[in-house]
């Protein structure tokens, strides 16, 4: 087989392959192959014809079709490798030349991954931070959490107070009585003093009773995080539905043995201290390592080709529209709420985040290859059981990680792990 390429630009490129008998004739026997089982021949059973004879009796116009896309997907993937490019996408064919079994030549013109260019990675750092404290303010909000968990829940016959919790139905509206998206719940646990809503809202609860309807005017405040919604007037509708007063257990040595294994509250303490600090290192870890991968992706040239932002564009849409159903909001609500056109969110967020997707996942790859490093069978393995194991009475997990593709994608992510190891690691020495 020889090829040839032409580079059209950065990010495309023509190929042209040219191969002879010799390089045909494995493509050849294994089409026969795979025909062999779809043709009925007197004397053999399906697949144990012999391919000169399968060759004989199958549709001509289907082996020369099911030679081509097997004999082209081959020598493309041959070539790509021989030329070093990393084709994306699905590439133009175009048949030169056939005469079948003993000659092709075709063209392919394909987007490409362009030349990626990198720092010196080894030598970017960043500055050290200090080890992340846990202060006592820390562990008392943990232990206020706990204990309003494992609080009692008393149906009050009272007008409710600050403190108490209130399940509600609630619905907010604009001033021409038209629905705000994300305004509107039902059956709904509010502690009022939580300062869980907007400012107000939970003031206009305090002394209403189980069975009672309130309606009142708010403005969300100027710096609220939807856009739309920042200084604007809404006429809420709440309907108590009950009013309970939330009954706090004493924080003392009995409540720390029913939250778990500890004997006494400083037992309690110190594994909410413990608890809190990994936490804490584990979120500065990542945001170093974060730091330090977008330092070096922004340092780093690379030629994207748009169809493969394109396509991470369209994935990340439709994982954009999926969230927003599970929020219970359409895609045209928080549109409007964002004060954005569908064509305004594609090319000022969801574009340039395609683009960072890409340019980061291409540079961790070309990282990996420089410094070979690879994720072996036998990790992989090693790795897979050890999720079996976590998630052993979920079949439909279990059948999951079965699959090639995301067996595959796995793989990635611990190879994407040993990268960031390296990286953090250089950057430390």
């Amino acid at each position: 087989m020889h090829s040839e390429i032409q580079k059209l630009s950065d990010t495309k490129v023509k190929l042209t392959i040219t191969a002879a008998e010799e390089d045909l004739k494995p493509h050849k026997q294994q089409v026969l192959a795979k025909l062999s089982d779809e043709v009925k021949l007197d004397g053999f059973r399906k697949g144990t014809a012999p391919a000169a004879l399968v060759e004989k009796y199958v549709d001509q116009n289907v082996l020369q079709r099911e030679f081509l896309d097997t004999a082209m997907s081959a020598l493309y993937s041959q070539a790509a490798q021989m030329q070093k490019i990393r084709p994306v996408g699905q590439p133009q064919v175009e048949v030169k030349k056939f005469v079948p079994f003993s000659s092709l030549d075709f063209e392919i013109t394909a987007d490409v991954v362009g030349d990626i260019k990198l720092p010196d990675y080894k030598k970017m750092k960043l500055a050290k931070k200090d080890k992340p404290a846990v202060t006592a303010k820390d562990i008392d909000e943990v232990l206020k959490s706990i204990k309003t968990r494992m609080a009692e829940r008393q149906p009050a016959d009272r007008p409710a107070k600050k403190s108490d919790e209130v399940l509600i139905d609630f619905k907010g509206v604009d001033e021409k009585s038209q629905p705000i998206a994300g305004a509107e719940g039902n059956d709904f646990p509010l502690i009022l003093g939580s300062n869980a809503f907007i400012p107000g809202f939970e003031d206009n609860l305090i002394g209403a009773k189980a069975g009672e309807e309130k309606t009142f005017s708010l403005a969300f405040p100027k710096d609220y995080g939807v856009k739309a919604l920042a200084g604007k007037k809404v006429i809420f509708t709440v309907n108590v539905k009950a009013v309970k007063e939330i009954i706090e257990p004493e924080l003392d040595d009995a409540l720390a043995s029913k939250v778990g294994p500890f004997k006494t509250v400083k037992e309690l303490k110190d594994d909410i201290k413990k608890q809190l600090t990994l936490e804490k290192q584990n979120q500065q870890d990542r945001d170093y390592q974060n730091e330090l991968v977008g330092n070096i992706v922004n340092k780093a040239e690379v030629a994207i080709p748009e169809s493969m932002v394109k396509h991470q564009l369209e994935h990340n849409l439709q994982e954009a529209k999926r969230n927003l159903t599970y929020r219970g909001i359409t895609y045209q609500e928080f549109l409007e709420q964002e004060g954005l056109t569908d064509e305004s969110y594609v090319e000022t967020v969801l574009k340039p985040q395609a683009e960072q997707q890409i340019k980061t996942s291409l540079v961790m790859s070309e990282i990996a290859q420089k410094e070979n490093l690879t994720v072996t069978i036998e990790e992989l393995e090693v790795h897979l059981q050890v999720l079996k194991g976590q998630h052993k009475n979920d079949q439909k997990m279990l059948a999951e990680l079965e699959k090639p593709e995301n067996r595959q994608d796995i793989a990635n992510r611990m190879l994407m792990e040993k990268v960031l190891q390296l990286l953090t690691s250089s950057s430390a020495s």
